[in-house]
């Protein structure tokens, strides 16, 4: 499979190429490393603008030779110089064009150790027919770095993300891990009840969702290529990051979050839980489209019977 790397022309962003190198040697993908320039519009013969477009890819070019410096010698990647209307336009079309399962993009701005999405990303995220990986902020990948962990953020409905997680991290020798997350908020000042009901409602509620989760971890124990170890945990917090940092998180782990049941099936689509967890994640993260959850879950049930 190959996998479009995003980079920018201005030549910003190891993130990414770190990211896209523990993918790639992890999956034994080859990379496509792509910085997109604008696209003329509307086309003029002009030679300002010939001399303009000569100057953008010419920026580009140089960034990549960039990247082809900074990616390690292990890691096959090709490289390209695309013009489009946007840049998330331009990685969509190179990503059909190589029939690529997964485009990799970096953070924009925000703080170091987060992924945080920009204009770029977020219609990115919200066009993408094929998952997409994003590389927090400042992201390092340690020399021959490989993908250790798969943590899949589970809810209810998640069975087909969570399939198609396995079936991945049982590829490359990964472990999978089910995570949910429960934010409650500092509760207000109550006058004679107290808290215990919602303590109560919260500890029912972790009892199922764990009860769900090593549901499907038993069921994903039977794939053609399981996973390394099988667990299931829960991040606890008064707000999403407290949440999430609750969990341990160590290197080599990824965060795969499936799109919004709201959403288009055919595209990724984020749903307000799905970004806040997406926002807060202090680990590379992959998004998939629920359409591209079924198909993979539905070809490993396929090649399991």
């Amino acid at each position: 499979m190959t996998i479009v790397v995003g980079f920018a022309p201005d030549g910003r962003g190891r993130g990414v190429l770190h990211l896209s190198a523990m993918l790639a040697r992890s999956a034994g993908d080859d990379l496509l490393v792509c910085a997109v320039v604008p696209a003329p519009w509307p086309p003029s013969p002009a030679r300002v603008d010939a001399e303009y477009r000569a100057w953008l890819r010419g920026a580009a070019n140089e960034a990549l030779e960039q990247a082809r410096a900074r990616l390690p010698n292990d890691v096959p990647a090709q490289y390209v110089v695309r013009e489009a209307r946007s840049a998330p336009a331009g990685l969509l079309e190179v990503a059909e064009e190589h029939g690529a399962g997964l485009v990799v993009a970096g953070s924009s701005g925000g703080g170091v150790g987060h992924v945080s999405l920009g204009s770029t990303t977020s219609r990115l995220l919200h066009s993408s027919p094929i998952p997409v990986a994003l590389s927090p902020r400042g992201f390092r990948g340690r020399p021959g770095a490989r993908v250790v962990r798969v943590t899949a953020a589970f809810s209810e409905g998640a069975h087909d993300l969570v399939v198609a997680a396995a079936a991945v991290a049982g590829q490359v020798g990964a472990s999978l891990r089910l995570a949910s997350f429960a934010v409650r908020s500092r509760p207000p000042l109550t006058a004679g009840i107290g808290t215990a009901p919602e303590r109560a409602v919260v500890q029912q509620w972790e009892q199922d969702i764990l009860a769900a989760a090593r549901a499907t971890l038993e069921e994903v124990e039977h794939l053609p290529t399981p996973p390394a170890a099988l667990t299931a945990v829960i991040g606890h917090g008064e707000s999403w990051e407290e949440a999430l940092e609750d969990v341990e998180w160590d290197a080599g782990d990824v965060l795969v979050v499936g799109s919004s049941s709201v959403g288009p099936i055919a595209r990724v689509f984020l749903g307000s839980r799905s970004e806040k967890i997406v926002r807060h994640s202090p680990v590379p993260v992959v998004v998939v489209p629920r359409g591209a959850a079924t198909e993979m879950a539905e070809q490993v049930v396929a090649g399991k019977e």
